[in-house]
């Protein structure tokens, strides 16, 4: 039987918001999810928070004006993730708009790394700019950093990553850096960069630049700015959300820049039913893949792409490399699998595998896919070249990624060459003969931190549904809503009767269940295999869309035999 938590919702809330309008389910699952009040729904642009709490934002700004009026060449240091990339095209598109003479690098990772190493500050020198940019890292780039500014270069960072025990020696916007009294530390690098670009505007403003010319409207980023937030997987608090939702609003109007109309279109999917899930796992994969896989320069360029036919032809190759991506991740996967044929996984509290043939570009996408299926904090290492290791690692709650690799660096100094993250996700390096050696102390630290309760996998539900609450209009209503890390997209529980049951695409299967009033078609992807003739499931209603009609599907999720 599954292991199931089905959320609490004070009642007191929900009645608030089934008053103000909202379907009473909808308000029910809103509650669940700690919004207390309709006000906390609008999502209006002027309800933004301002950039003025964002500690060293207006600092930022003034220098960025000085800049555009003296003509200094901005150079862009962007990340190979779509984080980075939507930042990095933010950070171009509105710069170019408020004035400013901008280009941008981005590292290879498999040259290079993350971040702004000092290679990459050498690199960025031979552009000459004045003022170097990084959008989605620099907090932890001392070397970096220094190296830059020994080239002649001023460094503004923008990033949204934790800070080590020490910043760096530069002009610094980040909501999680001491002393910055920003409300919302759940900003995605996109964001950051899109505070920066309003406070920058804000300051031309005072300064008279748009008697002279018109001032630019920096809500046509926002379809960036909510594919970035969605696809980094930050939580999605009421300021992320606020920025989610404008920037889908923007897409279902048919605003979405070429680039993005590209990816929908590559991907089958439509810009006017765009959706937050659309955004984490259908477009953000194929912006990632030219990161995992080749040069991210592709994705930006797609992003920033003002033509249709180019923006096409980008989004089709990223469209090929997401393609491949999937290929290799499931031989990963595959292999993964294998060589945890013979270890008892229940034993350990954390998995670290090896294996020299894995590829360094989805390692991530392992460790996520391994700590789903097992429900322990998973680092997947590939081989980096000079006898190094590269990983990448997911946790489940209870266990603050970042914070345990730290606390392995305290037990073991100089066992970790670098590392960097936050709670859910990492990065690192080792040599490749200390594999053992850091398997054994992260084990430690997960074993010392996770307890048996946190090792036991509970599927969190919004509780069962009525045969009243299931229709299409309560699917449609969910679907329109911004779901995503932080405020979970809506799971229902309940037993069921298969009705009948058959393959579909050779991989998936469609059925008909019934059960305490309640009668739906479901489908339950890859899985190839008929299911027994009584069901305990876990389930999301949506909107199955065939041949122009519209119909209610459950797509299950998790199921057990009864």
């Amino acid at each position: 039987m599954l292991k199931l938590s089905p959320r609490p919702y004070p009642e007191v809330a929900a009645q608030a918001l089934s008053r103000s309008g909202l379907p009473p389910l909808i308000a029910r699952l809103y509650a669940a999810r700690g919004v207390a009040a309709p006000e906390q729904m609008k999502h209006r642009l002027a309800e933004l928070l301002p950039f003025t709490a964002m500690k060293q934002c207006m600092a930022a700004a003034t220098r960025l004006a000085d800049a555009c009026h003296r003509g200094e060449k901005l150079l862009v240091v962007a990340d190979y993730d779509a984080d980075g990339a939507t930042a990095c095209a933010v950070a171009i598109a509105g710069l170019t708009a408020l004035g400013g003479k901008v280009e941008y690098i981005v590292p290879n990772r498999f040259e290079y790394g993350y971040g702004l190493s000092p290679e990459i500050a050498r690199l960025a020198a031979e552009h000459r700019p004045d003022v170097l940019i990084t959008v989605d890292n620099g907090i932890a780039a001392h070397a970096g950093i220094e190296e830059a500014q020994r080239l002649g270069m001023e460094v503004l960072v923008t990033d949204h990553h934790l800070p080590g025990d020490s910043l760096p020696n530069a002009l610094i916007v980040n909501p999680n850096q001491p002393g910055c009294e920003f409300p919302s530390k759940n900003l995605a690098g996109v964001g950051v960069m899109f505070y920066v670009l309003m406070a920058l505007r804000a300051e031309m403003r005072t300064r008279g630049v748009f008697k002279a010319r018109p001032e630019p409207n920096l809500a046509e980023l926002l379809d960036l700015v909510a594919l970035g937030t969605v696809a980094d997987v930050v939580p999605l608090d009421g300021n992320n959300r606020l920025l989610v939702t404008q920037g889908l609003t923007r897409m279902q109007k048919g605003l979405a820049r070429p680039g993005i109309q590209a990816l929908f279109a590559a991907a089958g999917r439509r810009t006017e039913l765009a959706c937050a899930e659309d955004l984490g796992f259908v477009i953000g994969p194929r912006l990632n893949a030219a990161g995992r896989l080749a040069d991210m320069s592709v994705g930006i360029e797609c992003l920033l792409a003002r033509d249709a036919d180019r923006a096409q032809a980008l989004a089709g190759e990223l469209d090929r490399l997401n393609r491949e991506r999937r290929e290799i991740e499931a031989d990963m996967q595959d292999q993964a699998l294998a060589l945890l044929a013979g270890i008892e996984v229940a034993d350990g509290a954390s998995l670290t595998l090896f294996d020299p043939a894995w590829h360094q570009g989805v390692v991530g996408l392992l460790a996520s896919r391994l700590k789903e299926r097992h429900h322990r904090p998973a680092i997947i290492f590939a081989d980096g070249g000079s006898g190094l290791l590269k990983g990448s690692g997911r946790s489940i709650p209870g266990l603050h990624l970042r914070d345990a690799l730290d606390a392995v660096d305290r037990h073991h100094p100089g066992l970790i060459l670098k590392f960097g993250g936050h709670a859910a996700a990492a990065g690192l390096t080792l040599r490749r003969e200390d594999l053992d050696r850091f398997t054994a102390a992260f084990e430690t630290v997960a074993r010392a931190s996770l307890s048996a309760a946190d090792l036991e996998r509970r599927i969190e539900t919004d509780g069962e549904l009525t045969p009243q609450e299931c229709t299409l209009e309560n699917a449609e209503a969910m679907r329109a809503a911004v779901w995503g890390q932080g405020f979970p997209a809506p799971a229902f529980q309940g037993e069921f009767t298969v009705q009948s049951q058959r393959l579909v695409g050779e991989k998936h299967l469609k059925l008909r269940l019934a059960g305490h009033g309640i009668g739906a078609d479901a489908i339950l992807f890859f899985h190839d295999t008929p299911l027994p003739e009584r069901i305990q499931a876990v389930y999301r209603p949506e909107v199955n869309e065939w041949n122009g009609r519209r119909s209610l599907q459950f797509n299950l999720t998790h199921w057990s035999a009864l």
